[in-house]
């Protein structure tokens, strides 16, 4: 589950959750274009394709939003307190539009096709709304503004996945970088508005995937996440021309597979993974090649059958369990990440009790952890009762929270005295004399910088202490 802005995380992963800017960048016809990103990984993903598209129209980017000319605010409909901070950042660069009369401020993502009519009209706080599968509508769009219109796209499409668009890499260190494999979802969980905002599933053609993978190797990156709703469904049949034989469907295995042959030195991770979904064949490709990270984010939401159904997850703690069992057995080495929400609708005490004896089975590398919040559109806002106290959901998330920690902790201490072997991906954000990075399991590692390596170079740490989202080491030969 991709798109949860999370409220506690226990492990410095990825940007969920935060804004960013853009670098300046591109041959301008001296119209500048800012954009902020909210959410997950898609949001970024989707931000980096917005950014090519616009720049193919003369624009450069910029990372203050009071000089462009264009401003964008990439959203996450999630959780209620994304929409409240996009709703006060819109006022902000309201604020900036009234000093610069001309500018152009938009909604882009998964917000706009709920809220486009308060954004628009109630609020009048945009000119522009436009939903995941229209970017390529961006620039007529702007058009229409510049000549004094509203202008709103928030079609869904079974065909668009912007396969023939290279993404400009957004504020990249130029060592990591994602790729969107497929878009939207047709996971109906009842907790979760993605596949009324990014639409039906739909998988992005293998063959431009594994360019886009060997260009950023061509270009000095050594890392890239295959994105997806749920990666583990993906699904491509090669389109034959007349009078050729047909060509087998190309599922997440065998893409996973081409894409880590690209070269042994560039890193293959994904993201995310369904437990209903997840194959030996996918377990058995990782453990193949070693330049797959043997790591796998595996949301179990709850570890109670009965909630787990009203959820509409498809699977119950049984099933989830043998899947656990199964990466164990396949990738002992293997670390396991999940998504956890407490307190969602009827959950008992004990139910909830499930859920902590389910962490302890797994014992999780980390989490991303929640209370239940109610989304407007969902299946479980029409059917269910939001009936838990909101002292009870906070009170279990921190349950859960305190139990995360001390499993994080547990599993970071395997590696204090053991070799990794680390990536760097850049300084510290505490000190310019340290590198960070991350081991094959995802663990964030920080060392001394060593003269001898740069950022994007491979390097041996020793693990020397930890705590219980870093571990702390050394390089060695």
């Amino acid at each position: 589950m991709l798109d949860l802005l999370h409220t506690t995380k226990t492990h410095d992963e990825s940007r969920q959750g935060e804004a960013v800017e853009l670098a300046p960048t591109g041959k301008s016809d001296g119209r500048k274009l800012y954009i902020e990103s909210y959410g997950c990984q898609m949001n970024f993903s989707d931000s980096e394709i917005v950014a090519s598209i616009l720049i193919d129209q003369g624009f450069e980017t910029t990372k203050d939003y009071k000089e462009a000319d264009v401003v964008f605010i990439n959203t996450c409909s999630i959780r209620e307190n994304a929409e409240q901070r996009v709703r006060n950042r819109l006022k902000e660069f309201e604020a900036a539009k009234n000093r610069k009369p001309g500018m152009i401020v938009g909604v882009l993502g998964c917000m706009a096709e709920r809220l486009k009519s308060k954004f628009l009209e109630e609020e009048k706080l945009v000119d522009i709304v436009v939903g995941p599968d229209a970017y390529r509508d961006l620039p007529n769009l702007i058009n229409k503004v510049e000549e004094g219109h509203k202008a709103v796209n928030v079609l869904l499409s079974r065909e668009e996945t912007y396969a023939d668009i290279s993404p400009v890499r957004l504020n990249s260190n130029g060592v990591t970088a994602f790729i969107s494999i497929m878009r939207g979802c047709d996971n109906m969980c009842s907790f979760c508005v993605v596949p009324f905002t990014r639409g039906r599933e739909r998988s992005r053609d293998a063959a431009s995937i594994v360019k886009e993978a060997q260009d950023l190797f061509n270009a000095g990156y050594r890392e890239v996440t295959l994105l997806g709703q749920n990666v583990d469904s993906y699904k491509y049949t090669p389109k034959v021309e007349e009078g050729q034989e047909p060509q087998p469907t190309i599922n997440f295995a065998k893409l996973l597979e081409m894409v880590a042959q690209v070269s042994p030195d560039l890193r293959v991770r994904f993201s995310t993974s369904h437990p209903k979904d997840i194959t030996d064949e996918v377990l058995y490709t990782m453990a193949k090649y070693e330049n797959i990270c043997k790591y796998i984010h595996l949301p179990v939401q709850s570890g109670n059958s009965r909630i787990l159904k009203l959820m509409n997850r498809t699977y119950d703690r049984e099933w989830y369990m043998e899947r656990v069992d199964a990466i164990r057995r396949i990738i002992p080495e293997c670390a396991i990440s999940t998504d956890i929400i407490t307190g969602f609708c009827t959950e008992t005490e004990e139910e909830h009790a499930d859920t902590l004896s389910m962490m302890d089975y797994v014992k999780y590398d980390f989490a991303y952890m929640f209370a239940y919040s109610e989304r407007p559109g969902t299946l479980a806002a029409k059917r269910y009762e939001d009936d838990i106290p909101e002292e009870v959901k906070k009170r279990r998330l921190t349950e859960v929270v305190n139990k995360q920690l001390e499993h994080s902790l547990e599993r970071i201490q395997q590696y204090v005295g053991k070799v990794q072997k680390v990536l760097i991906e850049g300084y510290s954000k505490r000190s310019d004399s340290d590198y960070c990075g991350r081991n094959d399991q995802n663990t964030m590692v920080v060392f001394p910088v060593d003269p001898r390596f740069k950022v994007g170079d491979y390097v041996n740490v020793l693990g020397e202490s930890c705590t219980s989202a870093t571990l702390i080491g050394r390089i060695v030969d």
